[in-house]
């Protein structure tokens, strides 16, 4: 049997690990994020790739050639988690289980050659986005703005 300072330390050893364990789950951009979008993304999406405004005037010849927006930076990914284009990563990334229509997003299948990895790194950017939500910017809510946290570091 615990006595009572024994019980004490416990508990606040306890509360030491949880804590710490939540810290250290923390997702992030430069710890996680960047890892798959280097793997998964970037031969797309990569420094060579247009910005959003250069998409934006020629959609249909980049889609030919196989180069989406720039994502290869923190901030060129925020476009489209909180920026011009908010809410854009989610709509492209989701596995149809928060669509209405049930259909995954367009670049869902880049996520992983496995059903696993796939669920995997959408979990991991559902952890790091924080309010994983499809609207676009003109609907999303300040509340639901607010919710978003996709932090860097």
């Amino acid at each position: 049997m615990l006595s009572m300072r024994g019980k004490l330390f416990a508990t606040v050893f306890l509360v030491f690990f949880i804590a710490g364990y939540s810290w250290a789950a923390e997702v992030t951009y430069e710890k996680d994020i960047k890892k798959i979008i280097t793997e998964k993304c970037i031969s797309c999406h990569g420094s060579d790739a247009p910005t959003m405004d250069e998409f934006k005037k020629d959609k249909e010849g980049f889609t030919k050639k196989m180069k989406g927006p720039k994502m290869d930076t923190y901030k060129n990914l925020m476009v489209f988690v909180n920026g011009d284009d908010a809410g854009a990563l989610m709509r492209r990334l989701d596995d149809g289980k928060s669509a209405k229509d049930g259909k995954p997003g367009n670049m869902h299948q880049y996520l992983g050659a496995t059903d696993a990895e796939k669920a995997k790194n959408l979990e991991t950017f559902k952890k790091w986005v924080g309010s994983w939500n499809l609207k676009k910017k003109p609907d999303i809510t300040p509340d639901e703005a607010k919710a978003i946290k996709a932090p860097e570091k």
